[in-house]
């Protein structure tokens, strides 16, 4: 363990007052359970928890492959955990109605329709009761073929910082790889579901709430109640985990999101891979999850959770990143 921590401290010596180690994505299982994680101390002593992948499968990208393994390497590792977002202070908030207004009148014309798979950037939180935390970085690309195939492709990657070394756990040992290296890489035979988050989603707002309640009462122990908004958004990083949205189904999604209670506008936002968007704000219990939308047509852009009290357990402070997803065509 001891060579672990110096691994880390050789890394990126970041300030004593400085955000925690790492960056990279969250686990799709461990977006589900995170909650649980956070107040479920373990009965005995462990090594780091790894927040499981659970995002459906991705297929091989040439571009995208020779892109990131072909990158430079340089000596400066990006380990350093990013910072919440930061709404810009002089910004007019969009109220959601509003934006699923823009969503419904944007032209259709030449829009990328409704696809199965998704490319998605993301950063998780990788935490146990004996060590500091660390932050993942990692880049999956799904695919769906003609014949109901797929394939998946999942990579440490980190956009803010190209070409420099990325840390992973992989083999559950945190530890330094080059930019664009390959976590897996795989292709499933041909299969088919009509249920969701398999089947496609409806492209009206009351077809797709059903849908996301049906996608997430597989992870509710009590099934008689509505959605919280809490997990209606968790809902909505399943769905965007498995199928890129066309304009009509996100101004369904926008449309909903309008009524969801507690979730409100505060501004504008450049999300993480320096994209401009309107920020929506949902305080939890215990974290707070920020949704990002373009405000142009009603697409979400990213989803970042934040805790929003300390937990000496696993090292983690109030404001500190959970998990971080960016969405991308």
């Amino acid at each position: 363990m001891a060579d672990e921590l110096e691994l880390l401290r050789r890394a990126n010596p970041v300030p004593v007052d400085g955000p925690h180690y790492g960056d990279g994505p969250l686990d799709h299982t461990a977006e589900r359970h995170l909650d649980r994680l956070l107040h479920e101390r373990p009965a005995a002593p462990r090594r780091r928890t790894r927040l499981a992948w659970g995002l459906a499968a991705t297929a091989v990208v040439t571009a995208l492959v020779s892109a990131l393994l072909l990158t430079g390497q340089t000596t400066a590792p990006a380990v350093a955990a990013p910072r919440p977002l930061v709404v810009q202070a002089d910004s007019t908030p969009v109220p959601m109605a509003r934006l699923a207004e823009r969503a419904e009148q944007a032209s259709p014309a030449g829009s990328p329709a409704l696809r199965k798979g998704t490319h998605v950037q993301s950063w998780s939180l990788a935490m146990s009761d004996q060590d500091p935390p660390i932050t993942l970085p990692q880049e999956t690309i799904v695919r769906w073929n003609d014949d109901d195939s797929h394939t998946e492709l999942v990579v440490a990657t980190d956009p803010r910082h190209p070409g420099r070394p990325v840390l992973t756990d992989e083999g559950a040992e945190p530890r330094l790889v080059d930019d664009g290296h390959v976590l897996s890489r795989r292709t499933y035979p041909p299969s088919w579901s009509d249920a969701p988050p398999e089947s496609p989603p409806p492209h009206d707002a009351r077809g797709l709430h059903d849908y996301l309640e049906e996608a997430e009462r597989a992870f509710l122990a009590d099934h008689s109640q509505p959605l919280s908004t809490a997990e209606l958004l968790d809902a909505t990083r399943t769905l965007l985990d498995h199928w890129t949205l066309g304009p009509r189904e996100s101004a369904a999604l926008a449309r909903l999101l309008a009524d969801a209670e507690g979730l409100r506008p505060v501004g504008q936002i450049t999300d993480r891979l320096g994209r401009r968007g309107q920020a929506y704000l949902y305080d939890g219990e215990d974290s707070r999850r920020m949704l990002i939308m373009d405000p142009a047509d009603g697409a979400v852009l990213g989803l970042e959770q934040t805790f929003t009290r300390d937990d000496p357990r696993f090292g983690v402070k109030a404001g500190d990143v959970m998990m971080y997803s960016a969405w991308m065509r």
